[in-house]
Formats: structure tokens, C-alpha cells, sequence
């Protein structure tokens, strides 16, 4: 039971979670354009409808783009219980939107009602056919939320790993030189 509880809300919440993988972030050592299409990668495969499959196809995309594989692991913590039903709900919509359908009409709320009677009895027990066509408005709607989300994750993330690595060698800088004049007067 503690296990799933930590899968939805993690011990440390939330927010010093998110402060803790944001310091992983910042110490990786690789470019910043490395770093960013990690984590924009592991961002935006989250925003599709393939649960279990977000940390390999992370993983593909970021290789691919010559991102660094533990941000890609990192960007798809975007991904995760909480958020979601929200993901989903974007997608489908995006995706009903992109097909031209019109919501959800009389006979698919007639569907979703056979199939939600049908789930009851087992996911799969009259086949994939019967939660195809969800899967399918939801990974058209997906797809350009990924790149949409890929964009935005990839120029704020290389935006702030540049910021924090010139901030740092200031600082580091700084010290030295510090450390150099009291050297220098000892002298």
C-alpha cells in the first residue's frame, strides 16, 4: 500500500520532489542542448497515451536527438498519476478536434457505455476493437501536444541549465578570486 501511495504522492511532496529533481537537472554534466532534449523528451512522450512505454520511448526520442538519457528519465516525472487524467483529457480533445468529430455524439455515448459495462467484466474481454477508437482520437490529439510540449520544455530547460551554469561559474570566480587576494596579502 505505502508503494502506491509514494507512486501517487511521494514521501518528501511535491514540491521539494520537484526541488529535487530540478538539482539533478542542474548537476548533470552535459551541454545544456543535451540536458534540455532529455528532459524535453521524457516531457513530451508523456503527453501520449502509452503507459509503460513513457521511459523507453523517452529514452528513443532523446537518443535519437543526442539527449542525455537520465534527463529523459527525469522529464517524464511530468507524467504521472496526478497529472494524467489531464494529459488524456487534452489529447482527446486535441484529437477529436483534429478529426473533426463534434464531442462525443449519442451513439459513442452509447459505446462508452456498452464499453464501460464491458471493462467491468475485463479490459479486453471482447477485444482491443472495443477501446480503439478512444486510443486511437487520444494518440492523434497526442501527438502535437508532445511537440508543442517538447518545444516548451526544451527552450525553458536550456534557457535555465545556461543561466545556472554561467551564475555558477561567476560564483565560482568570484571565489577564486577571493581566495587568491587573501593568498596574495599573506604574502
Amino acid at each position: 500500500m505505502n508503494k502506491i501511495r509514494d507512486a501517487v504522492w511521494p514521501r518528501m511532496g511535491l514540491r521539494r520532489y520537484a526541488r529535487y529533481l530540478q538539482t539533478r537537472v542542474m548537476r548533470l554534466s552535459a551541454s545544456p542542448h543535451a540536458i534540455a532534449a532529455g528532459v524535453a523528451s521524457g516531457a513530451a512522450v508523456s503527453m501520449l497515451p502509452l503507459i509503460g512505454l513513457h521511459f523507453v520511448l523517452g529514452f528513443v526520442l532523446a537518443f535519437a536527438l543526442r539527449g542525455n538519457m537520465l534527463a529523459a528519465a527525469i522529464g517524464t516525472a511530468w507524467g504521472n498519476p496526478l497529472s494524467f487524467p489531464l494529459f488524456f483529457a487534452a489529447s482527446y480533445a486535441v484529437g477529436d478536434w483534429l478529426t473533426g468529430g463534434g464531442g462525443v455524439s449519442v451513439t459513442e455515448g452509447a459505446q462508452v457505455e456498452t464499453t464501460g459495462e464491458q471493462l467491468s467484466h475485463g479490459l479486453f474481454s471482447s477485444g482491443f476493437e472495443a477501446v480503439w477508437p478512444t486510443f486511437k482520437t487520444m494518440m492523434i490529439g497526442g501527438v502535437p501536444l508532445a511537440v508543442l510540449v517538447f518545444a516548451g520544455f526544451y527552450v525553458v530547460v536550456r534557457l535555465v541549465v545556461t543561466r545556472f551554469r554561467a551564475l555558477r561559474q561567476s560564483r565560482l570566480a568570484r571565489k577564486r578570486g577571493l581566495a587568491n587576494s587573501v593568498q596574495s596579502s599573506t604574502n
